[in-house]
This record gives C-alpha cells, sequence and structure tokens, in this order.
C-alpha cells in the first residue's frame, strides 16, 4: 500500500491507499520541530490504532511546504518503505504546469490539479481551505495553470482577535443573516460569509477569463465544509483531494 501525506504549513494528514482505495486516514498537527524519530513513532501508533503492520506499507509520497520537516518526513519514509518520493521536481514528468516558475508552485496545488483533472474533469477549479485559501484552477487541456492565494480563514480571525482590543475569541459558526444584530455575528458574518462572498467573485472572474461557464468547482480543506455552508459556488466538496492527487502522481511514477 501507499502511504500519502499531505503537510500544510498548520497541519498534516496522511492517507494509506491500497490503489485509488483511500483505506485509512490521519491528521496530525505540523510541527516544524519533529524529527524523523517522532514522526516515525507517531506512525507506528496510527497504524497500530487499526491493527496495522508497519510493513503494510509499500511507498511513501509526500507533499509539503515546510522544507526543513520534508527532509525529516523524507527520512522517517526511508526507514519504513523501499521508495520515498516528494511531489515536485522529482515528479514533474508525470504532471501538467503551465506556469512562469514551476519551482514555485506549491506541492499541495499541483496534487490538487492532478487529482481535480482525474476524478472531476477540466476544466476545474478547486478552492483549498488551509492556512492559505488557494484557488489552483485547470484549464480544458488538464494543464495547472495558476491561480490565487489569500489569507485563510483562521489566519484572518487571529490576525483580528490580535489586532482589535475589544474583540475577543469568536466561534467560526455560519451566521442566519448577513447584517449581524450582535458583535459576535457581526464578525461570523465578515469572516465567513466574507469568504464566501470573495471565493464567489474570484470564481466567476476566472471562469470568465477561461471562457468556461460550466467549469467545475470543487471545495477541499478543512473549513470547506463550514463555507460550502454560506455559498452555492460548489458543485462538489472533496476533503481528501489533495492525498487522492498524491496518490495519483505516486502511482504515475510507478511507485506502487
Amino acid at each position: 500500500m501507499l502511504l500519502a501525506i499531505d503537510m500544510g504549513n498548520t497541519q498534516t494528514a496522511l492517507g494509506l491507499f491500497d490503489g485509488d482505495a483511500l483505506v485509512r486516514s490521519w491528521r496530525m498537527p505540523t510541527d516544524r520541530s519533529f524529527t524523523a524519530d517522532e514522526l516515525h513513532v507517531r506512525l507506528l501508533g496510527y497504524l497500530q490504532m487499526y491493527g496495522l503492520p508497519i510493513d503494510c506499507i509499500d511507498a511513501v509520497a509526500f507533499a509539503g511546504v515546510v522544507p526543513q520537516l520534508s527532509r525529516e518526513w523524507r527520512m522517517a519514509a526511508e526507514r519504513i518503505a523501499l521508495r520515498a518520493i516528494a511531489v515536485g521536481a522529482e515528479t514533474a514528468s508525470v504532471t501538467k504546469l503551465h506556469a512562469p516558475n514551476p519551482s514555485e508552485v506549491g506541492a499541495d496545488r499541483i496534487a490538487n490539479a492532478v487529482a481535480a483533472e482525474k476524478y472531476y474533469g477540466a476544466p476545474s477549479v478547486v478552492v483549498d481551505f488551509g492556512t492559505a485559501t488557494n484557488i489552483d484552477v485547470v484549464d480544458a487541456d488538464g494543464f495547472y495553470i495558476g491561480g490565487a492565494i489569500a489569507p485563510g480563514l483562521r489566519i484572518s480571525m487571529d490576525a483580528l482577535v490580535a489586532r482589535a482590543a475589544r474583540i475577543a475569541s469568536i466561534p467560526l459558526e455560519v451566521p442566519e443573516h448577513a447584517i449581524g444584530r450582535t458583535t459576535t455575528e457581526a464578525v461570523q458574518s465578515g469572516a465567513i460569509l466574507g469568504t464566501a462572498a470573495m471565493v464567489e467573485g474570484l470564481v466567476a472572474r476566472i471562469k470568465h477569463e477561461l471562457g468556461s461557464p460550466d467549469a467545475r468547482v470543487i471545495a477541499t480543506g478543512g473549513l470547506a465544509g463550514m463555507v460550502a455552508d454560506a455559498t452555492d459556488v460548489f458543485d462538489i466538496i472533496d476533503q481528501q483531494l489533495t492525498l487522492k492527487g498524491i496518490a495519483e502522481i505516486a502511482h504515475r511514477m510507478g511507485v506502487c
């Protein structure tokens, strides 16, 4: 089986694949202080939760945006699997990018584009709600061509709470109305409905530039479900899209 790892700035998602089927998945914090030893122990623990032996993993593929932690993950992966690959330069031959500087494109965005084309077709637009809100665009020929990056919902909320002396920490919940009657409702409206409106506006502009009004719009990431409750812009919600893209890239590389 293949272990796919999506290492974000805040959380790391892990998925165990048997072919295209996602067998198990886990989430853990992205801690830049973790060593290969600590990652190895955590992985052993996750597998033991379901009675899975460590030798059930034949290969590891990961997409990472934290360089120092990527090195530790590679060392941990090489202890348990015959092959370990990182999405990026070494997988460029099996991915399709039209970008002025391909090396600048985040590995998670490449994985999202690959999975979007494979599972939902092209053209398509992926909105990934993570530490940042990434919008990734796949053209009619299946090429990643760019997109948009905005501060993530939680980052925006944290910044507001830190800078506004009279606003305490407020739960992220979809408000019933755009006109907030209390400070809590007003902040929730601005944060969640504001994020939804931003996505609606950017997606509309992207579809216009693509000349593809019917392009599929896919939501993924930890807060995708919440924002999706505030808008009808999404055709599909797939929380495992990035892991699926990492696994597909590994399959194309012939690692499992």
